[in-house]
């Protein structure tokens, strides 16, 4: 058989290369070793969070499925530092562990051109560093114009309790043996790395009583632009909030050597985000007590999540650990928690495309790139299953800036600066966060969209019709004045509010910082919808702020468009330092903004690069080369 493009893995990256892929109209084969566990979540149930629910919008704003999926799959969802400014804006979802990939692999079921087969993967047919498919365990061997391996924690994965070490992905299931090898083979350079899991408690065994409420929001939400919220806020599930102590600190601190990490038995790297809780207790000492949250796994049966309990403790240790906390002296673990090993790539041999530099046409996406979380990873599969569609295409690839997108950010940090240790989404690795916020991210890339075929006419429609009441809603505060009656003063009196001396208009009326719509809807009626308005609301009031990020975007875009030539030989340029050199050859950045991201790479190395890129290459027009 021949396919246009093959995935391999079933998991959130897979899942969104797959889709997309076969969305454009390319025939497409997506191989998991089990369709079970196609949109699995062997962590955390949750889906968004801190930065990463502004990834799911922007996934869902490029024609993804996460974010539709989880609007339909929740039991609570909330916005977080709702409180705070809009730049950290965050939505965070607790997801059903049961519906949530039941309504996935319903989704790919019916995406036509895709096929879904199960088996193991466990080598690439490469002809003159090209791929041309994949060998299966038993042998078999399945043709394709491209490949996108989307592996996650499978590639000769370990679980580790302890000092035990068993061989096995998530859950215990069956690992790939020879993938990792064989790509290392052909030039791949892998490192090991490693994340983990807690322990999930019997609800029936947890006392709610000592714990406190965690509820979801009473306004309602979606992660799709596309969607309306269907659920009732009143029926969302409760989630619970406890703390360790000095005697689960105690408990940790005198088993440590006997943990997988601290007794020596962990060859991989752990996530510096989302570290098991011992090695909080040894990172942050000063600490005397860390949140835990207790999360239901899913509605259809009884097992909560104990998040921000990560341990490769042995199970008896883990025992007492679990019962010195409030509420939990007489839970029941139903699965203990463990660390997991496993192989990945080096995140500087691909592109920005993602595609690999040592072979043509083989995509990576997810964990296999070094990043942790299901956000991080659809966010890769997505624009994987983009680019290697445009390939085929005779199309230029879809590579989102810095500050075009969160997605932007994630990719140039892994092919720019690489990773050692599992990479995860902060809103402080975007130094363009103020404009990459929640509730502009189909403002920010459906555009791109668009020109890159990934969603419908009628998504399309839906955007502009936002953008046509947008300006609308613009044009009717600053159309419109308030006159200052004896009634308005009061209003503002009464609002603690300095009261206008003159008529404005409600468009002037609203840059001050303690006057919202909502207040202004007392004295004429707003027209639009929450959203319509809330997006003028932010733009009007953070106006001088958002100039001042256009204006570094625009320093930035300057150095964008000054491309590196693809056959530079750096050993030509002289003066340039040894590891400057050396990060330079092996990154081989595009452009000159890429090369001022390389770590080791300085300012007086830009300027030489600069000078020898003007010489060399300046009055050749096809390069375009400082124009």
């Amino acid at each position: 058989m021949n396919y246009d493009i093959i995935v391999v893995g079933g998991g959130h990256a897979g899942i969104e290369a797959s889709h997309i892929a076969a969305f454009k109209g390319h025939k497409t084969l997506l191989i998991t070793m089990n369709k079970k566990n196609i949109g699995d979540m062997p962590c955390n149930p949750s889906i968004g969070g801190s930065a990463k629910g502004i990834i799911v919008r922007e996934i869902d704003a490029l024609g993804g499925l996460m974010g539709k999926i989880a609007d339909i799959s929740h039991f609570q969802i909330k916005m977080l530092n709702n409180s705070k400014g809009p730049a950290v804006r965050s939505l965070r979802a607790q997801a059903d562990k049961i519906t949530y990939p039941k309504n996935m692999l319903k989704a790919l079921e019916e995406t036509p051109n895709l096929e879904i087969l199960e088996a193991k993967v466990e080598d690439l047919i490469i002809k003159d560093n090209e791929v041309k498919g994949v060998i299966l365990s038993d042998g078999k061997e399945i043709n394709s114009k491209s490949v996108i391996l989307t592996t996650g924690t499978y590639l000769k994965a370990n679980i580790l309790i302890g000092s035990e070490n068993t061989e096995g992905g998530p859950h215990g299931e069956d690992r790939s043996n020879h993938l990792s090898d064989n790509l290392k083979k052909y030039g791949l350079e892998i490192q090991r790395l490693k994340t983990g899991t807690p322990q999930r408690i019997k609800s029936s065994s947890i006392d709610f009583s000592k714990m406190q409420e965690e509820k979801g929001d009473d306004e309602l939400w979606t992660f799709s632009c596309d969607n309306k919220a269907t659920y009732n806020p009143n029926e969302q599930q409760k989630c619970y909030l406890i703390y360790t102590n000095q005697n689960t600190h105690k408990i940790i601190l005198d088993n440590l050597e006997k943990s997988a990490m601290y007794g020596g038995y962990v060859t991989g790297v752990g996530p510096r985000y989302c570290p098991s809780i011992e090695d909080k207790l040894v990172r942050f000492k000063d600490k005397e007590r860390h949140q835990l949250f207790l999360e239901p796994e899913s509605l259809y049966y009884d097992e909560w999540y104990l998040q921000g309990f990560s341990t490769s403790m042995p199970r008896d240790i883990q025992e007492k650990m679990v019962h010195s906390l409030s509420g939990l002296e007489n839970a029941i673990i139903t699965k203990y928690a463990y660390a997991i090993e496993y192989d990945a790539i080096n995140p500087l041999q691909i592109y920005p495309s993602l595609e690999n530099k040592i072979i043509k046409n083989l995509y990576t996406a997810g964990q296999i790139n070094g990043t942790s979380g299901y956000e991080e990873a659809a966010a890769q599969g997505l624009l994987a299953g983009i680019n290697a569609s445009l390939k085929l295409e005779d199309k230029e690839p879809l590579i989102l800036k810095r500050n075009d997108a969160y997605i932007g950010v994630l990719i140039d940090d892994l092919v720019t600066k690489g990773t050692k240790e599992p990479y995860r989404m902060l809103t402080s690795r975007a130094e363009y966060r103020l404009i990459l916020r929640h509730d502009n991210a189909d403002l920010r890339l459906r555009e791109y969209a668009k020109k890159a075929g990934s969603i419908t006419d009628e998504q399309y429609k839906h955007y502009l019709d936002k953008l046509t009441k947008i300006k609308e809603l613009e044009e009717f505060l600053k159309q419109n004045k308030l006159k200052i009656t004896t009634d308005v003063k009061e209003k503002f009196i009464e609002k603690n509010m300095n009261v206008p001396t003159n008529s404005m208009s409600y468009l002037n009326l609203l840059k001050r910082p303690e006057i919202t719509l909502n207040f202004l809807n007392e004295f004429t009626k707003i027209p639009y919808n929450k959203e319509i308005q809330e997006e003028v609301e932010i733009m009007t009031k953070y106006e001088g702020y958002i100039k001042k990020t256009y204006k570094e975007v625009e320093k930035m875009a300057k150095l964008e468009e000054k491309q590196i030539p693809s056959d530079i030989n750096y050993q030509n340029v002289k003066n340039l330092a040894s590891e400057a050199r050396q990060k330079l050859e092996q990154i081989r950045p595009l452009t000159i903004a890429q090369a001022t991201r390389i770590s080791g790479v300085n300012p007086s190395d830009i300027a030489i690069l600069s000078v020898y890129l003007k010489k060399e290459y300046g009055k050749d027009e096809r390069k375009r080369i400082f124009k």
